[in-house]
Protein backbone atom coordinates (compact mmCIF):
# COMPACT_ATOMS: atom_id res chain seq x y z
CA UNK A 1 0.00 0.00 0.00
CA UNK A 2 1.12 3.42 -1.23
CA UNK A 3 1.67 6.01 1.52
CA UNK A 4 1.63 9.49 0.62
CA UNK A 5 4.61 11.67 1.73
CA UNK A 6 3.95 14.52 3.90
CA UNK A 7 4.64 17.10 1.08
CA UNK A 8 2.38 15.24 -1.27
CA UNK A 9 -0.32 15.40 1.61
CA UNK A 10 0.92 19.17 2.06
CA UNK A 11 0.61 20.31 -1.74
CA UNK A 12 -2.89 18.74 -2.14
CA UNK A 13 -4.23 20.32 0.94
CA UNK A 14 -2.43 23.83 -0.59
CA UNK A 15 -4.09 23.00 -3.81
CA UNK A 16 -7.32 22.12 -2.56
CA UNK A 17 -7.86 25.21 -0.59
CA UNK A 18 -10.24 26.92 -2.37
CA UNK A 19 -9.44 30.42 -0.53
CA UNK A 20 -7.49 33.19 -2.02
CA UNK A 21 -4.56 32.46 -0.39
CA UNK A 22 -2.25 29.71 0.00
CA UNK A 23 -2.66 28.30 3.49
CA UNK A 24 -1.57 25.01 4.95
CA UNK A 25 -3.40 22.32 6.77
CA UNK A 26 -1.84 20.46 9.84
CA UNK A 27 -4.16 17.37 10.98
CA UNK A 28 -3.13 17.10 14.85
CA UNK A 29 -5.17 14.17 15.21
CA UNK A 30 -3.97 11.57 13.00
CA UNK A 31 -6.60 12.16 10.05
CA UNK A 32 -5.57 10.66 6.82
CA UNK A 33 -5.90 12.32 3.62
CA UNK A 34 -9.06 11.51 2.44
CA UNK A 35 -10.65 12.54 6.08
CA UNK A 36 -8.90 15.67 5.79
CA UNK A 37 -10.16 16.57 2.31
CA UNK A 38 -13.50 15.67 3.26
CA UNK A 39 -13.02 18.17 6.27
CA UNK A 40 -11.95 20.93 4.21
CA UNK A 41 -15.20 20.36 2.21
CA UNK A 42 -17.36 20.41 4.28
CA UNK A 43 -15.59 23.65 6.26
CA UNK A 44 -15.54 25.52 2.65
CA UNK A 45 -19.23 24.79 2.74
CA UNK A 46 -20.04 25.96 6.22
CA UNK A 47 -17.70 28.72 6.17
CA UNK A 48 -19.93 29.63 1.91
CA UNK A 49 -23.20 29.34 3.92
CA UNK A 50 -22.37 31.67 6.82
CA UNK A 51 -21.12 34.59 4.95
CA UNK A 52 -23.82 34.89 2.77
CA UNK A 53 -25.75 38.41 2.37
CA UNK A 54 -27.50 40.02 0.10
CA UNK A 55 -26.15 42.86 -1.68
CA UNK A 56 -26.58 46.92 -1.04
CA UNK A 57 -29.68 47.71 -3.22
CA UNK A 58 -31.21 50.91 -3.97
CA UNK A 59 -28.60 53.52 -3.75
CA UNK A 60 -29.16 55.05 -6.69
CA UNK A 61 -32.73 55.84 -5.49
CA UNK A 62 -32.51 56.72 -2.10
CA UNK A 63 -30.07 59.29 -3.54
CA UNK A 64 -32.26 60.98 -6.41
CA UNK A 65 -34.96 61.11 -3.49
CA UNK A 66 -33.08 62.77 -1.17
CA UNK A 67 -31.33 65.42 -4.02
CA UNK A 68 -34.97 66.11 -5.27
CA UNK A 69 -36.05 67.13 -1.60
CA UNK A 70 -32.62 68.98 -1.08
CA UNK A 71 -33.39 71.07 -4.66
CA UNK A 72 -36.84 71.79 -3.96
CA UNK A 73 -36.42 73.06 -0.28
CA UNK A 74 -33.36 74.73 -1.37
CA UNK A 75 -35.29 76.66 -4.54
CA UNK A 76 -38.50 77.50 -2.15
CA UNK A 77 -35.22 78.72 0.64
CA UNK A 78 -33.89 81.22 -2.27
CA UNK A 79 -37.09 82.06 -3.35
CA UNK A 80 -38.03 83.37 -0.04
CA UNK A 81 -34.78 84.94 0.46
CA UNK A 82 -35.65 87.16 -2.40
CA UNK A 83 -39.24 87.45 -1.42
CA UNK A 84 -40.92 91.44 -2.86
CA UNK A 85 -39.61 89.38 -6.15
CA UNK A 86 -40.96 85.96 -5.52
CA UNK A 87 -44.41 87.16 -4.36
CA UNK A 88 -44.82 88.36 -7.59
CA UNK A 89 -44.08 85.78 -9.92
CA UNK A 90 -46.57 83.67 -11.22
CA UNK A 91 -47.67 80.59 -9.04
CA UNK A 92 -46.69 77.77 -12.02
CA UNK A 93 -43.68 79.57 -12.71
CA UNK A 94 -42.33 78.92 -9.00
CA UNK A 95 -43.58 75.56 -9.29
CA UNK A 96 -41.68 74.48 -12.60
CA UNK A 97 -38.65 76.82 -11.14
CA UNK A 98 -38.84 74.09 -8.19
CA UNK A 99 -38.72 71.20 -10.43
CA UNK A 100 -36.41 72.04 -12.44
CA UNK A 101 -34.30 72.32 -9.63
CA UNK A 102 -35.51 69.03 -7.98
CA UNK A 103 -34.51 67.50 -11.41
CA UNK A 104 -30.97 69.08 -11.02
CA UNK A 105 -29.87 68.02 -7.90
CA UNK A 106 -31.96 64.54 -8.17
CA UNK A 107 -29.37 63.53 -10.99
CA UNK A 108 -26.65 64.68 -8.82
CA UNK A 109 -28.09 62.77 -5.73
CA UNK A 110 -28.07 59.55 -8.29
CA UNK A 111 -24.55 59.60 -8.78
CA UNK A 112 -23.60 60.45 -4.93
CA UNK A 113 -26.24 57.41 -4.22
CA UNK A 114 -24.62 55.29 -6.98
CA UNK A 115 -21.44 55.92 -5.72
CA UNK A 116 -22.17 54.89 -2.14
CA UNK A 117 -24.08 51.99 -3.18
CA UNK A 118 -20.92 50.46 -5.15
CA UNK A 119 -18.83 51.27 -1.95
CA UNK A 120 -21.18 49.52 0.20
CA UNK A 121 -21.12 46.51 -1.52
CA UNK A 122 -17.12 46.76 -1.87
CA UNK A 123 -17.51 46.87 2.55
CA UNK A 124 -19.96 43.76 2.41
CA UNK A 125 -17.43 41.86 0.37
CA UNK A 126 -14.62 42.15 1.91
CA UNK A 127 -16.54 41.38 5.22
CA UNK A 128 -18.18 38.36 3.91
CA UNK A 129 -14.15 37.15 3.18
CA UNK A 130 -13.58 38.27 6.43
CA UNK A 131 -16.54 36.45 8.00
CA UNK A 132 -15.61 33.41 5.29
CA UNK A 133 -11.86 32.73 6.33
CA UNK A 134 -12.58 33.17 10.04
CA UNK A 135 -15.48 30.28 9.94
CA UNK A 136 -13.60 28.44 7.75
CA UNK A 137 -10.49 28.26 10.20
CA UNK A 138 -12.82 27.87 13.21
CA UNK A 139 -13.92 25.24 11.25
CA UNK A 140 -11.18 23.21 10.54
CA UNK A 141 -9.91 23.99 14.41
CA UNK A 142 -12.51 22.31 15.63
CA UNK A 143 -12.20 19.56 13.93
CA UNK A 144 -8.53 19.06 14.79
CA UNK A 145 -6.50 20.94 12.51
CA UNK A 146 -3.53 23.57 12.78
CA UNK A 147 -4.29 26.26 9.93
CA UNK A 148 -1.44 28.67 9.09
CA UNK A 149 -1.95 31.31 6.37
Amino acid sequence: MLRPSSLSLFIALLLASAQGVAESVVPLRGQNSQQTQADISECHSIANSASSTPPASGGRLRGAAVGATAGAVGAQVRGNQHEEVYDRIDDDVKQEYRQNRARETAAAGAVVGGARQRQERRQQRHNAESTNASAYTSCLQGKGYQVTP
